[in-house]
């Protein structure tokens, strides 16, 4: 989402004035608000870098035995990152998106392996790099309130921060159609894709907040979580799982249109808005991902093709029309699916070069 402030710092800062990111230790939990309400709490470099410094301080604290994430505001945990700061880097040539990424990914790999329980309120708006910073930890709640999604190929990128690993894993073809799609999806959907653990209604999260100071969320949570109000994907399940099995994305599209279903007929109109590069991209780096396994080689493949999509006009261009221009009328380059070909797509898998590779261990430390 765009900034809408300027009070991020300076690029690969932890300066600990920076308020864009609050912590403070409550009793037992370590507590982290990311606090950017004007720009849904928008990721910056100086945020993931001061978030990540404080986890592997806390990871070494006896005194604090879980750690809990939220957003500041009543508009959602967080939007993902500055895109049109990766905009306006694209456009200009430049490498300090890369190193954004190259340490929000590491941020990723450390939340899934953290060795104490991770708490995300998954509140509001949860989109792209707030999955990355939220959907990888132990304990995931979300409320009915959240909107979460991986909108990334409407502006011509490709799901990263470790979302086709967390597609990819989704019952049947259901990590497909929201990574082609883009849909957003209510608590139900979320739980049923594996993007989330538990429902607890918004009004309590707070009490269940300050209760975490206390006790163990393993203890606190039978006092909060309820029943999510119904989602819609599973009532859609039979014609998505047949239609995203489809090697390609143009057979994709042709089995959507046959369904005679009006939700499948939608979800081929909105495919076919979107990038058909960044489409292509997509489908091969989740059936990519799922071959991989683990979540640190496919962190790794998802810096490859990020840095790759650095360099691609329908990049630039997808963001000028959601944020910058806002007619939201991309001129995609190629502009159909039949253009881009198998070779297209493999540029963007292509080694970096040794010395710019992702590396992280794999495996690291058990999770909380």
């Amino acid at each position: 989402m765009k900034s809408e402030d300027d009070t991020a710092g300076d690029p690969g800062s932890t300066d600990s004035t920076d308020s864009t990111v609050l912590l403070h230790v409550e009793g037992r939990t370590g507590v982290v608000t990311l606090n950017r309400p004007k720009a849904l709490n928008s990721l910056t470099h100086p945020m993931v870098l001061r978030i990540d410094e404080a986890l592997a301080a806390w990871a070494a604290d006896p005194a604090v035995h879980q750690v809990l994430i939220r957003g500041a505001g009543e508009r959602g945990l967080c939007a993902g990152g500055d895109i049109r700061a990766i905009h306006d880097d694209a456009k200009a040539g430049g490498s300090a998106s890369a190193e954004f990424w190259r340490d929000e990914y590491r941020l990723n790999a450390r939340i899934a392996r953290y060795p104490k329980p991770y708490v995300a309120l998954m509140d509001g708006i949860v989109m792209g790099g707030g999955v990355g910073i939220s959907a990888h930890g132990t304990v995931r709640i979300v409320t009915e309130r959240s909107r979460i999604a991986m909108p990334e190929t409407g502006i011509g990128f490709v799901p990263d921060v470790g979302g086709t690993h967390l597609l990819s894993l989704a019952p049947g073809q259901l990590g497909t159609h929201l990574a082609l799609t883009a849909t957003t999806v209510g608590a139900a959907d979320a739980l049923l894709c594996g993007l989330a653990d538990h429902f607890v209604p918004a009004d309590r999260l707070p009490e269940l907040a300050a209760d975490l100071a206390r006790d163990s969320v393993h203890e606190v949570l039978e006092r909060y979580v309820a029943s999510a109000p119904g989602g819609v994907l599973n009532g859609h399940r039979e014609w998505i799982d047949h239609c995203y099995a489809a090697d390609t994305v143009e057979e994709i599209v042709d089995r959507l249109l046959a369904q005679g279903v009006p939700a499948a007929k939608e979800a081929a109109e909105a495919i076919l808005a979107k990038s058909p590069t960044a489409l292509k991209v997509t489908l091969a780096s989740l059936r990519r991902a799922a071959a991989l396994g683990s979540l640190e080689p496919v962190l790794a493949q998802e810096f490859r093709v990020s840095c790759h999509a650095l360099r691609s006009p329908d990049l630039v261009e997808g963001i000028r029309a959601q944020v910058v221009d806002k007619d939201r009328r991309p001129r995609w380059s190629p502009a159909g699916l039949a253009e881009v070909s198998g070779a297209d797509v493999e540029r963007f898998f292509a080694p970096l070069g040794e010395n710019r590779e992702l590396r992280l261990p794999e495996g690291g430390l058990s999770r909380g």
